[in-house]
């Protein structure tokens, strides 16, 4: 069967929640948008391609500070409404410089930071 991007389930701008995991360790990295273009573009480049909502732009991970993601695998969830991007990581995921965006826990009703930003940023 051949993959169609406009058979996803987008909400009412368009949009699909799309999950990256390192394709190595399997940790999530980060969370952002996709819509039916930047999924097209992502599966015809491999270079994992998002929607910013922000500058309502596309958004090439790794464009400008070079810590690209290049697509393993592309994955639909069982209600078509949701991707799971598998990536191969060049360098920190999130704009904080920290391996992943998810580097906050909350435990005992505290909020408790994981990890350190894995290049300076001074």
């Amino acid at each position: 069967m051949i993959f169609d991007p406009q058979t996803l389930r987008y909400d009412e701008k368009g949009l699909i929640p799309a999950i990256a995991q390192d394709h190595a360790s399997g940790d999530v990295l980060m969370m952002a948008w996709m819509n039916a273009e930047s999924v097209a573009t992502t599966l015809a480049t491999g270079r994992v391609t998002y929607w910013s909502r922000s500058r309502q732009a596309f958004w090439i991970k790794g464009e400008s500070s070079g810590h690209i993601q290049t697509l393993v695998d592309l994955r639909v969830d069982c209600d078509r409404d949701c991707l799971l991007v598998i990536v191969d990581q060049s360098g920190p995921a999130c704009h904080t410089l920290r391996k992943s965006c998810f580097f906050t826990a909350v435990r005992d009703d505290q909020e408790v930071e994981l990890m350190k930003p894995v290049i300076d940023q001074a």
